[in-house]
């Protein structure tokens, strides 16, 4: 009986010793979970639309019958504001760099001006000059972006291409001598190039709002040659538009067409 007493107390005496010994160990920490990857705002192709009104200027018209006399001429030139419409594709390569290929319709915008000549005698004559003007525009941009803040991001870029000046309805009339003279509807192709400056904002991953000015340079307009009322012409005398610029004011959407990719987070706890 003693002994089985004995084997009782060596028992418990030994669970007891194990209970402690437990007690005693460091409890091992739960797995450890790697946090989801950082979602950058990488590459992608992307269509734009703009919409948008121009602030054009012209240098001066010159025709080669203003050498006749040796006149002295002061011009006063100006165009009415006309409607921007473009299109474009165009793909993001990183966080700062992107570029775009766009075209676009430049809608008609009426030109007024007047040239006051002073000739040796003295003599002197006034002539008023009346057109409508339109342009077709293509132009390889390139944009850096500066940061973004609160979705907004401020960009700057180039561009270069060419520019398709159509003049038309072009007319010239002499106050002294009421004498009016014609130019047929004439388009050419020329160099263009544009620098850009704007901000960004990001509505959706997917979509971005922007408002931007340009300058643009889009080199010579040209009329057809110059004929009287009567349809008469005996030289050579078209009319050009030396150095045409605008400043325009866009408004412009960008749709990315890549889907942005969504990481669901690491669970809290693993069952089992």
């Amino acid at each position: 009986m003693r002994s089985v007493k004995s084997l009782l107390a060596a028992g418990a005496a030994s669970l007891l010793s194990s209970v402690a010994f437990a007690a005693d160990m460091a409890i091992a920490p739960p797995p450890q979970y790697a946090p989801p990857p950082v979602v950058e705002d990488f590459g992608g192709w992307y269509l734009r639309g703009d919409i948008g009104f121009s602030n054009q200027r012209v240098e001066r018209l010159n025709n080669v019958l203003d050498t006749v006399g040796s006149p002295t001429s002061v011009q006063k030139n100006s165009f009415g504001a006309a409607g921007i419409f473009g299109l474009g594709v165009g793909y993001k390569v990183n966080n700062w760099f992107r570029a775009d290929i766009t075209g676009e319709y430049r809608g008609n915008s009426q030109f007024f001006g007047t040239d006051h000549l002073t000739y040796a005698g003295p003599a002197y004559g006034v002539d008023t000059y009346n057109a409508t003007k339109s342009e077709w525009v293509v132009l390889g941009n390139a944009y850096v972006d500066l940061g973004t803040w609160w979705c907004v991001t401020p960009f700057i870029g180039a561009g270069v291409g060419g520019a398709r000046v159509q003049i038309a309805n072009f007319t010239d009339t002499n106050t002294p001598t009421g004498g009016v003279a014609f130019g047929d509807t004439t388009a050419k192709w020329n160099f263009a190039w544009a620098a850009h400056a704007g901000v960004a904002y990001k509505v959706t991953p997917n979509f971005t709002v922007e408002l931007a000015y340009r300058y643009l340079d889009m080199g010579d307009g040209l009329t057809g040659d110059l004929r009287r009322f009567d349809g008469v012409n005996t030289v050579n005398n078209p009319t050009t538009f030396k150095n045409i610029t605008s400043h325009d004011l866009k408004l412009g959407v960008r749709w990315n067409l890549e889907s942005p990719q969504v990481y669901a987070p690491a669970p809290l706890m693993r069952k089992g």
